[in-house]
């Protein structure tokens, strides 16, 4: 995202305003519907978005213009013509260089290519663009998930209740903020766009991406599959096991779901333990179909909180809901039914 607050920025947004013919005192543009339409955070927002005499002008500023460039602002473009809107759509791209294969792509693209003066700053885009704060990294999603059980509060109080520094809750809020789904009232924020949240989770941080392992246990309830998964792995030193997913959603909520598999994340050293305990079939007999047991590989210390419910070793609510949101919509009834029930865990 472009720091507005720089200099360098308010000369080069001139600089395009008046090769364009802009006013300069256009309006920022709002296009919150096309998100509200698809309801993702789409990884493609331009760095300025202007509006003037019914025209929306997209611009992307750039160090180099290249073919990612090009395609991420014509699928924006390709997304806003569906939405309904009456409004037409410009595409701009201003880099200080264009290579000759992204200048031929450009020409048939309808898209305008303003190349700056080589006298702007030569690192624009390490000064105007930062990667897009992750909402959820460890530190973003303890203020996410805490903003969820506070529901309103500010932003020093998540600071000091999750012991996250002040800077990082701040970062994450308004990337929130800029993003729709937090809103604020003086000093105070809460959420307000629970499905534009749980689908960005599951965009940024899929849980199928951590899958590391899937086998057949021999277990015909995936609760009593569990309970033995926890007692064996209790018996061994520095072997930590959490259940997750639905498993610990449904120890956390009571809400039934599916009996046919567990979820739980193990250390890749240790993997080769479980398959040794569980696919010998040393506590039953083969059942006739067995239930899947899903293992993941952790991303982040999520055996720091786990706690037992019913003899089940579980990850902490904030970690299961993490989970379940990464999931999409295969488990967006129980993600639903976590939030509601968040402040109550």
């Amino acid at each position: 995202m472009i720091n507005k607050k720089s200099n360098e920025f308010d000369k080069i947004l001139d600089y395009t305003k008046n090769y364009l013919g802009i006013s300069s005192d256009s309006i920022n543009a709002d296009v919150s519907t096309l998100y509200e339409y698809y309801s993702i955070d789409l990884p493609l927002r331009p760095d300025v978005v202007l509006e003037e005499n019914g025209t929306i002008y997209f611009i992307e500023i750039k160090s180099k213009a290249t073919v990612d460039t090009v395609a991420r602002m014509n699928l924006f473009r390709a997304l806003w013509s569906q939405n309904g809107s009456t409004r037409s759509i410009h595409l701009v791209i201003v880099a200080k260089s264009f290579s000759e294969g992204v200048k031929r792509i450009i020409d048939h693209m309808d898209i305008t290519m303003l190349k700056l003066p080589w006298s702007f700053k030569p690192d624009i885009e390490n000064k105007f663009s930062a990667k897009t704060h992750r909402i959820t990294s460890d530190k973003s999603w303890k203020i996410v998930s805490r903003l969820l059980k506070e529901k309103n509060t500010s932003i020093r109080q998540l600071s000091l209740l999750e012991n996250v520094s002040y800077g990082w809750a701040h970062k994450t809020i308004q990337a929130l903020i800029q993003q729709n789904i937090v809103k604020q009232d003086y000093n105070y924020v809460s959420i307000s766009n629970v499905d534009k949240l749980l689908n960005g989770v599951a965009w940024e941080r899929p849980l199928m991406g951590l899958k590391s392992y899937e086998v057949q246990i021999s277990f015909s309830e995936s609760m009593h599959a569990a309970r033995k998964i926890t007692e064996a792995f209790a018996m061994q030193d520095n072997m930590p096991v959490g259940f997750t997913s639905y498993t610990a959603a449904t120890l956390y909520t009571g809400y039934g779901v599916r009996n046919d598999a567990v979820y739980l994340y193990l250390k890749d050293e240790h993997i080769d333990f479980f398959r040794e305990l569980f696919e010998s079939h040393q506590f039953e007999p083969q059942s006739e179909n067995g239930i899947k047991a899903i293992i993941y590989r952790p991303d982040r210390d999520v055996f720091q909180d786990t706690q037992v419910k019913e003899d089940i070793r579980i990850v902490s609510a904030s970690q299961t809901l993490l989970d379940l949101a990464g999931m999409g919509y295969s488990a967006m009834d129980i993600t639903k039914e976590m939030v509601l029930m968040y402040d109550a865990i």
